[in-house]
C-alpha cells in the first residue's frame, strides 16, 4: 500500500513472484503501459501526486470541491491503471467500454465540483439528471473499487445499497427511496465524501508518497540484512529473521500480501533449506508480515482515521499501539524459536550472515523515519507537514548510497508510484464511506448494537466475542483501511455502549479486522506465503492463525483492561504491564507449540496457557497467579530434562 519492496538479491526463485503478486494483491494486476503511452500514464500519475500534496500542504479549497476534484482523479487513473479482469492483458490497449465508463464517472465528479456552491445551496432538491449523474458516480467508483481493490468490499456495499433500497428507507416510491440515498451518499458529506476519503485525501495521500521515495533509499533490503545480520546465525535463524524485518517493514508499510511476498521472497526459501516445513514457513512469514499493520507509526493507515473517528492526536494512537504491537511480534518470535528448538534447527552459517558493520554504516536510511516520528509526536507539526519534510530527507539521504541515488528521474518515478498507489486506497476509503453512510442512514447501526447488547446482557466478554466475530466475517478481502472504516462504523460503538473506551473499543476492531488476512477462508497473506513455498494454503493459513495468537488474545486484555494501552496507569504499572506480558505471551506460545525445555505434556501446556493469559491481564492477583503457574512449569520442566539426562 504505502510502498512496494522489491525482494532482496537472492538465488534464483522457483516462483514468478510477480506472478503471485497478480493472484494474491489485486493492486498487482495493472495494464501494460510501454514506450510513449507508458510515459504519458506515468506524467499523469506524477501530476496527481504534486496536486495531492498541493492541495493537501496549501490550498483553501472549499472541502466539497478538493474531495470532488480528488475522487475525479481517483476514477479516472483506476480505469487506466487497472483492467476489468485479471489475466494476460495487450500492450498499450484500452477497450472502448473502459473509455466509456471513465469518463462517464469522472464526469460524475467533476460535475459536482463545478457546481459545489449550487449544489450545498439547494439542499435536498435535486433535478432528476442530477440523481442519474449521482448514480453513475457511485457505480463508477464502485467499479474502480473492484478493479484495484477487490470484489468483496463491494459486494459488501452493494447489500447495504439493496438493504436501504427494499426494506431500509421508509419512503414508498422507489424514485424516492432512489433520491434520498444519492443524496446522502453522493452530494452529501456523510457517504462517499464522509471521514474515510476526507482523511485519505489529506493525510493517507502524503504518506503514500513518502513510501514511494523511502522504497527508493532501498530500506527495505537494508531491514532484511540487518535482521540476518543480528538474528540470522541463531537457531532457526531466517524466521526470526522475517518477523524482525517485518516488524521493521511494518512501520513505513500497509499491506499484508505485498509484506509477505517482498520479505518472503527472501526468508521462505531459507527457512525451508535450514529444515522449517513449507507450511511453517510460510506461515511464519505471513503472520509476521500481517502484523505490519498493527505496528506504528503507519498502521495501515488506520493510525489517521482512528485519530479522527476518536477525537485524539495522532500522535496518542501511535504511542498505544506500541506495546501491543510488540507483544504481537514477541508472540511470534518465541512460536518461531520454540519450533527450531523442538526440531533441533540451525541457523545460518557465518558465511551467508552479510557482515553487521558496513550495516551499520546505512543507518543513516533510518533518518526519514526518525524525522518523521519526531515531528509528528514532539514538535506538534501537522502530519502533511511532517510527511513532506520526510520526503526531502529521504531523498537527501539517498545521496549517500551509489546503488539508489534518487536522482530526478528517480524523483518523477517515485511520484508516479505514488499516484499509482493512492488509486486502491482512496477506492476502498470511498467505498467504506457507501457502506458507513448505509448503515447510518438507515438505522441499521442501531439495530446490530443494540441487538448484541442485548444478546451480551450485562456480559461485557459476550459482547467482545460477538464483535470479534463480526469484525472477522465483516473483514475479509477488505484492505485494512477500508476495514477499519467499517468496523469503526458498525462494531466499535457497540462496545462503547458496553462500557468499554473509545479508543480501546477502535483498537479492538482494528486488530480484528487485520487478522482476517491469516484466518481461512479468505486468508490471503497465508496463501500468498504458500505460494512462494510451495505449501498447502489451507494448513498454511491454520498454522498462521496459531502463531498470530497475539493478535487473539491482545484485543481482549486492553478491551477488559485499558491499562496496556497506557490509559489511566502510571509509569511503574506500565513497567510492570511489559514485564508480565512478554513473560505471558512467551507461556502462552509455549503452550500452542508444546514445548519449553523439552516436549510438554497436556496438563503443563494447560498450565502454561492459562499462566501466560493470567499475566498478560494487567492485575496484582492475576499476575501473582500467572506467575505461580508459569514458574511451576518451568520447575517441572527443569527436574523432567535433569531426570532424562540422568538416564543417558
Amino acid at each position: 500500500m504505502f510502498f512496494r519492496k522489491k525482494a532482496a538479491s537472492v538465488p534464483q526463485q522457483p516462483m514468478d513472484l510477480d506472478a503471485v503478486m497478480q493472484k494474491f494483491d489485486r493492486e498487482s494486476n495493472v495494464r501494460i503501459w510501454e514506450g510513449k503511452s507508458k510515459a504519458v500514464v506515468n506524467c499523469v500519475l506524477a501530476i496527481f501526486s504534486l496536486f495531492c500534496m498541493y492541495v493537501t500542504l496549501f490550498a483553501t479549497w472549499l472541502e466539497e470541491l478538493r474531495l470532488t476534484t480528488f475522487v475525479a482523479f481517483i476514477v479516472f487513473l483506476a480505469y487506466i491503471v487497472y483492467p476489468a479482469k485479471k489475466g494476460k492483458q495487450k500492450v498499450n490497449y484500452m477497450p472502448w467500454y473502459d473509455i466509456v465508463l471513465m469518463v462517464l464517472g469522472t464526469g460524475a465528479f467533476l460535475y459536482y465540483a463545478a457546481n459545489a456552491l449550487t449544489i450545498i445551496q439547494q439542499g435536498s432538491k435535486f433535478e432528476w439528471y442530477q440523481i442519474v449523474i449521482g448514480i453513475i458516480g457511485i457505480i463508477s467508483l464502485a467499479e474502480a473499487c473492484r478493479r484495484s481493490v477487490g470484489i468483496p468490499i463491494v459486494i459488501v456495499a452493494g447489500c447495504f445499497v439493496l438493504y436501504a433500497l427494499i426494506w431500509g428507507l421508509s419512503n414508498p416510491t422507489l424514485w424516492g427511496k432512489l433520491n434520498y440515498i444519492v443524496h446522502y451518499l453522493f452530494y452529501g458529506k456523510e457517504g462517499i465524501l464522509s471521514t474515510p476519503i476526507n482523511v485519505c485525501s489529506k493525510f493517507i495521500v502524503v504518506f503514500i508518497i513518502f513510501g514511494a521515495f523511502l522504497e527508493r533509499t532501498g530500506i527495505a533490503d537494508f531491514f532484511i540484512n540487518i535482521s540476518n545480520a543480528v538474528v540470522g546465525g541463531f537457531s532457526g535463524g531466517p524466521a526470526k529473521v522475517a518477523v524482525v524485518a517485518s516488524a521493521f517493514e511494518g512501520m513505513v508499510s500497509g499491506s499484508s500480501v505485498a509484506n509477505t511476498v517482498g520479505s518472503g521472497s527472501v526468508t521462505i526459501p531459507l527457512m525451508k533449506k535450514t529444515g522449517y516445513k513449507p507450511e511453517f514457513a510460510a506461515a511464519a512469514e505471513a503472520s509476521a508480515s500481517t502484523g505490519g499493520q498493527i505496528m506504528p507509526p503507519i498502521m495501515g493507515a488506520a493510525a489517521f482515521l482512528m485519530a479522527d473517528y476518536i477525537g485524539v492526536p495522532y500522535s496518542n494512537i501511535v504511542v498505544r499501539a506500541i506495546l501491543p504491537a510488540v507483544l504481537y511480534f514477541a508472540g511470534v518470535f518465541v512460536t518461531v524459536h520454540l519450533e527450531a528448538k523442538k526440531e533441533g534447527l540451525r541457523g545460518l552459517t557465518k558465511e551467508e550472515l552479510p557482515k553487521l558493520l558496513p550495516l551499520l554504516k546505512k543507518t543513516y536510511l533510518l533518518i526519514p523515519l526518525i524525522l518523521l516520528v519526531y515531528l509528528v509526536s514532539i514538535t506538534q507539526r501537522s502530519i502533511q507537514y511532517a510527511a513532506a519534510i520526510a520526503v526531502v530527507a529521504a531523498i537527501f539521504v539517498s545521496a549517500f548510497n551509489k546503488e539508489n541515488r534518487i536522482t530526478p528521474k528517480r524523483i518523477w518515478e517515485a511520484l508516479a508510484a505514488g499516484g499509482q498507489g493512492m488509486i486502491a486506497v482512496a477506492a476502498a476509503c470511498g467505498i467504506a464511506g457507501v457502506i458507513a453512510g448505509t448503515i447510518t442512514m438507515t438505522g441499521l447501526a442501531n439495530m446490530m448494537i443494540n441487538g448484541i447488547v442485548t444478546l451480551a446482557g450485562n456480559q461485557v466478554i459476550v459482547a467482545l466475542f460477538l464483535t470479534m466475530l463480526c469484525c472477522i466475517v465483516l473483514g475479509m478481502g477488505v484492505p485494512t483501511t477500508a476495514n477499519y472504516c467499517i468496523m469503526a462504523a458498525t462494531c466499535a460503538p457497540i462496545l462503547v455502549r458496553m462500557g468499554v473506551p473509545a479508543v480501546a473499543a477502535h483498537f479492538f476492531v482494528f486488530y480484528f479486522g487485520i487478522v482476517a488476512d491469516l484466518t481461512p477462508p479468505v486468508a490471503l497473506a497465508a496463501y500468498a506465503g504458500a505460494a512462494i513455498a510451495q505449501a498447502n494454503p489451507m494448513k498454511t493459513a491454520i498454522t498462521a492463525t496459531k502463531l498470530a495468537v497475539g493478535a487473539f488474545i491482545v484485543p481482549y486484555v486492553f478491551a477488559l483492561n485499558p491499562a496496556l494501552l497506557f490509559i489511566d496507569t502510571s509509569a511503574i504499572e506500565v513497567v510492570l504491564i511489559i514485564i508480565t506480558s512478554l513473560i505471558g505471551i512467551f507461556a502462552v506460545s509455549a503452550s500452542l507449540e508444546g514445548y519449553l525445555i523439552h516436549n510438554m505434556p497436556w496438563y503443563q501446556r494447560v498450565m502454561s496457557l492459562l499462566g501466560g493469559l493470567l499475566l498478560i491481564y494487567p492485575g496484582i492477583i492475576t499476575d501473582s497467579l500467572g506467575i505461580l503457574l508459569v514458574t511451576i512449569v518451568v520447575v517441572l520442566q527443569v527436574i523432567t530434562k535433569k531426570q532424562s539426562n540422568l538416564k543417558l
